[in-house]
């Protein structure tokens, strides 16, 4: 017989919207952007993270501890997102660069995939790559919000947009 993992949930009112985080007890399964609130059922990861949120939208640029569930991710995912992790506040990466970092050059579009699929935009900063050329290319929580996320990092210049 199979039980499943309690799933825990809180959510945060930021400048991007209405934030929700989803994780077990674990760690952090989930970000989301939702219209509305539900009821939370908050436990102390997500507690941990709703605040890291709070502080890093009011300028806070400290790194974040990682109590993360990755359950039902491959295992090649899960390396590029912990390469992501490695990309400091304020910087960016391109997609062809993080390839050759994950030590194959032509896995652009595996790695493009795998960033597209990241359950934890912006802890897990994935709005920090970019195309080649400098274009803000796909984000989960849309191209709008990687813009604002970078520009707020000041990892892009504003007169470019």
């Amino acid at each position: 017989m199979s039980t499943q993992a309690k799933v825990y949930m809180g959510f945060l009112d930021c400048p991007v919207g209405i934030l929700k985080l989803e994780g077990s007890d674990k760690g952090l399964m989930r970000i989301s952007q939702v219209e509305k609130r539900e009821k939370p059922n908050e436990n102390k990861i997500i507690l941990y993270y709703l605040n890291f949120l709070k502080t890093y939208f009011e300028g806070n640029t400290e790194p974040c501890l990682h109590y993360f569930d990755f359950v039902n991710h491959t295992e090649f995912h899960q390396s590029v997102w912990k390469m992501l992790l490695e990309i400091p506040y304020g910087t960016t990466i391109s997609y062809k660069k993080l390839s050759i970092r994950l030590g194959n050059e032509k896995a652009i579009r595996a790695v493009a995939s795998a960033n597209g699929k990241n359950p934890m935009p912006i802890l897990i900063p994935c709005h920090r790559v970019i195309g080649s050329d400098g274009s803000l290319t796909g984000f989960a929580l849309g191209l709008e919000m990687k813009r604002k996320l970078l520009l707020m990092e000041k990892a892009i210049p504003p007169e470019l947009f």
